[in-house]
């Protein structure tokens, strides 16, 4: 049965995990020889995995992205990600793989180590004869011993592991301060401009996504810290700004503006407007050619 726990429900796990008083729970944790052109269809786990190449390389797909892995690659995705694995043509591969768990708690992972602006958080690096290598293949090897010793030495040094890589990702964070605030800064323009050009037909998140790389959340937080609103809230001010132009400078009627800044329906425009300036679009017209009274 314990070599089919990884397959698992984590909390489905527990009854037979009788070694283990806490977590991490720990389901798998071999080493495995790939034979030649071995390939891993794509499949989800419902729990963390820790894949590090020992030998050889193979590309590893998680979710759309492709690494190109190699000696001292260590990869780590979470729950119910899916992911695939193809060996290369007359190249060995050979890996270790740790599956685990926090039972019926979520563990936040992403506090720990979180995916950076390009939306990588699975490929923490290549630690080839490190310390973090020698503790791979130590809890591999312990894993299956039997007795708890051995069963509290694997959770030890996963404990060790994560919090090693967590550490290994800070330093990387914080080497490049500037080189990534530019480019996040180059895409919050990006998304800006993007906007900027789809006043009239509007824009849908999903659109931005492609355009940067970033999740929606991402998105919408950072833009909000730069811009002051959301990239929904810009959108909706630079219409009401162009209308307002319109309304001086272009002798269009009101339905004529409303089409022009997106809005179909003159009436949704109107509340949206007087929503945001505190007057109707007439009203702000009338307000700017009244005659300015003699003193």
């Amino acid at each position: 049965m314990k070599d089919k726990l990884y397959f698992m429900e984590p909390t489905e796990t527990l009854s037979e995990l009788q070694d283990y008083y806490f977590p991490p729970y720990i389901t798998l944790a071999h080493m495995f020889h790939a034979p030649e052109g071995w390939g891993l269809k794509p499949r989800i786990l419902k729990q963390f995995q820790i894949q590090y190449v020992v030998e050889g390389s193979a590309d590893y797909t998680i979710g759309d992205r492709l690494y190109a892995t190699k000696r001292g690659d260590l990869l780590l995705h979470r729950p119910n990600e899916i992911h695939a694995v193809q060996t290369k043509s007359g190249e060995p591969y050979v890996c270790l793989s740790i599956v685990f768990h926090f039972g019926a708690v979520i563990f936040p992972m992403h506090r720990l180590i979180e995916h950076d602006a390009e939306g990588n958080g699975h490929l923490m690096g290549n630690f080839t004869s490190t310390l973090i290598e020698k503790q791979c293949s130590e809890l591999v090897l312990y894993y299956r011993q039997p007795g708890m010793y051995h069963q509290l030495l694997c959770q030890n040094l996963l404990m060790q592991i994560l919090l090693q890589l967590a550490a290994a990702h800070q330093d990387r964070e914080a080497s490049e301060p500037g080189k990534k605030a530019d480019a996040n800064k180059a895409k919050l323009i990006q998304i800006r401009n993007y906007i900027l050009s789809r006043l009239k037909e509007g824009f849908h998140h999903h659109e931005l996504e492609r355009l940067t790389g970033w999740s929606r959340n991402h998105i919408i937080s950072q833009f909000h810290k730069t811009f002051g609103m959301s990239p929904i809230q810009y959108l909706i001010w630079i219409r009401i700004e162009k209308a307002k132009e319109l309304a001086l400078q272009s002798g269009l009627s009101f339905g004529e503006i409303a089409a022009e800044v997106g809005y179909v329906n003159i009436h949704a425009f109107g509340k949206i407007f007087k929503r945001k300036t505190g007057m109707s679009l007439s009203q702000f017209c009338t307000t700017l050619f009244e005659d300015t009274p003699d003193k």
